[in-house]
């Protein structure tokens, strides 16, 4: 649905009986105990913040507003390093046969895994966080790795991934053509794929990465018993291909079922394929089109991964679509907190579940919306601040010089 008022759109899902048979078989809680032990042995591990805005929550009229800060994740930023390096583990855990007993990070780095291995050229295609953990985690193991970007992806994430010791090749088109050219290239060259999103007969590397996210979701579940809330009721995360989107929703609905978080994705309304795949409703993903044109870089995606689909089209409660300055005013909001709620650092693709959460609870357009999500005083919400500040030049351009502004009609009258 779309109000005319609005420049945002959403689908609302109605469920029966929910089919979760592909987020138990994804999701199961030993897994997420697995990943988060093997990150835990990382040198530079630490728990992400669960961060409360109390006073923004005031504002806005719902119980609580809760931010799982990743910008401080291992140095890099974004919560992308936890999926790569898990999926590292285990391609090399499967490679070699080796027992969940014996396996370790220290093992890793072994002189005997590298020489069973050999010589092993990591490669996967991004916008850029995505490939600036599989170069971290790449060089961390020793081997080689090769990027595939697109033609508009900026000169500092460029740089980025390059710090690390990848080789980075520009490629002409979007997201998903590096994708295609960097499945043909690595068939040709040997290179082993470690992407986030899957396609027919490429599964594993894609189901790994998403577990890995769940070392996420495991810490916010023990940060929220701290503060004696049992479980988030709404969780609003941003999508691309669905990775992230899938682990969390598939995540909480494996953990309490019926009682899970009501769940809303949001993506860039220039770059909409898992909203379009909701709107098609046929139950298969569907793909759209277009230069992919949005300064949310990490989620310019036009191709939805299947694997992700299968466990989102029975999880989600809604599909949301924003324009591009509702993810500048969510890092606005972040940069310039109320007194008393912390500051937080956020890039475009962080931001945006911020920017509409707000822009849901203010504007009367978005009343009926509201209203369906059950968006009232006694809501915990849970947002993931998915990226730091990944591209400086892109984030000084939006708190200080004012780029991507709210349209006038859409200015907040509050307080």
């Amino acid at each position: 649905m779309t109000d005319t008022e609005l420049d945002i759109a959403w689908i609302l899902r109605e469920h029966g009986e929910r089919d979760l048979a592909a987020a138990r078989e994804m999701f199961p809680i030993e897994v997420a105990r697995k990943s988060r032990k093997f990150h835990r042995q990382i040198p530079g591990y630490r728990t992400s913040p669960l961060l409360a805005l109390p006073h923004l929550s005031a504002m806005f009229g719902v119980g609580g507003i809760w931010v799982k800060d990743e910008a401080s994740r291992m140095e890099l930023n974004s919560f992308k390093v936890l999926g790569g390096s898990f999926a590292l583990y285990r391609f090399i855990q499967e490679r070699l046969g080796i027992p969940d007993e014996k396996m370790s990070y220290e093992y890793l780095l072994s002189k005997e895994v590298k020489d069973r291995l050999g010589s092993i050229t990591f490669a996967s295609a991004t916008d850029g966080n995505h490939g600036r953990g599989i170069a971290w985690a790449a060089q961390k193991l020793g081997h080689p790795c090769v990027i595939y970007v697109h033609a508009e992806t900026s000169r500092r994430r460029i740089d980025a991934i390059r710090s690390y010791g990848a080789t980075v090749k520009i490629i002409d088109g979007n997201y998903d053509d590096a994708v295609r050219q960097i499945a043909v290239d690595s068939a040709k060259y040997g290179w082993e794929i470690i992407s986030d999103t899957s396609w027919d007969g490429y599964t594993a590397v894609p189901t790994w990465i998403m577990q890995g996210y769940t070392t996420m979701l495991a810490e916010a579940q023990e940060q929220f018993s701290a503060q004696g809330v049992v479980k988030p009721t709404h969780v609003f995360v941003q999508a691309g291909v669905g990775a992230l989107a899938a682990a969390v929703t598939g995540y909480y609905h494996n953990l309490f079922g019926a009682d899970a978080p009501i769940c809303v994705v949001v993506e860039p309304d220039r770059a909409a394929c898992l909203f379009h795949s909701a709107k098609v409703d046929d139950g298969e993903p569907h793909s759209v089109g277009g230069a992919l044109d949005t300064i949310m870089a990490g989620l310019a995606c036009g191709e939805p991964s299947p694997l992700a689909w299968d466990v989102l089209k029975e999880t989600v409660d809604a599909f949301v679509t924003v324009p591009d300055y509702v993810a500048a005013k969510g890092m606005r909001i972040y940069a310039t907190p109320l007194k008393g709620d912390p500051f937080i650092v956020s890039g475009e693709s962080g931001a945006v579940t911020l920017g509409a959460l707000v822009t849901i609870m203010q504007e009367k357009g978005a009343k009926a919306l509201k209203e369906a999500l059950r968006l009232d005083e006694d809501s915990q919400v849970l947002l993931i601040n998915s990226e730091g500040n990944t591209d400086p030049v892109q984030f000084r351009r939006i708190i200080w010089e004012g780029s991507n502004p709210v349209p006038r009609q859409h200015w907040s009258e509050r307080d």
